[in-house]
């Protein structure tokens, strides 16, 4: 089958402002949790876009390790592209995309790194091998090939054995801070249910959009 000829008809159940908690969070959460009870790989997982210095979008998929009131966290290399893009334009849009139950929650807001003591505990709690990869990759920078990686990975397990492995300077949080929370839930004929929540001070308005 190509492209242009794939549907999939959204027979789902409709999603109306009742059925919504008044706090964007809350229904995240909600949701979130039903993503997991539903078996979704990864639902944690988001589309992060950010904004380059030459105004070009560029997005790229992020493991969501935090979502409170505070925001929604993340954590990559400080030298990475997306982290000095966030420098240059902390703004940033996400999407996480849970396919299996037609629904989607697009997040676009502000963006701040995260305090030292917050990537610190998250850096503890990462495997062993996931901490010395952390020191060993130069992030998104070139490489000559898979060899040149290994060799690094292999002088940072040398480097740290015998110890435990600390957080690099250059590796962090980000949270980004929504302005903005979209619920957006499949229904037939494309007349999908859209609900945003725009942030109003300390408070949230919602409006239903159409699709």
């Amino acid at each position: 089958m190509s492209i242009r000829d794939r549907r999939i008809q959204y027979e789902t159940a409709g999603l109306d402002v009742a059925d919504l908690d008044r706090n964007p969070f809350a229904q995240f959460h909600l949701w979130y949790l039903q993503a997991e009870e539903a078996g979704i790989a990864e639902p944690h997982a988001m589309t992060l876009s950010t904004v380059d210095d030459s105004g070009a979008p560029d997005a790229r998929v992020v493991l969501a390790r935090a979502a409170d009131e505070r925001g929604f966290v993340f954590y990559t290399n400080y030298d990475s592209a997306k982290s000095t893009q966030l420098e240059e334009n902390p703004v940033a849009s996400a999407v996480f995309a849970w396919l299996d139950l037609h629904r989607q929650v697009r997040v676009r807001g502000n963006i701040v790194k995260v305090s030292t003591a917050e990537s610190d505990d998250y850096f503890a709690s990462r495997p062993r091998a996931s901490q010395i990869g952390a020191w060993a990759s130069p992030q998104s920078q070139v490489l000559t090939n898979r060899e040149e990686l290994e060799a690094l990975v292999a002088g940072a397990t040398t480097r740290f054995e015998g110890s435990d492995v600390p957080r690099p300077e250059y590796w962090g949080g980000w949270r980004l801070i929504p302005v903005s929370i979209e619920f957006w839930q499949g229904r037939p004929s494309r007349l999908h249910d859209r609900f945003r929540y725009v942030r109003d001070r300390d408070s949230w308005t919602m409006s239903r959009l159409a699709p």
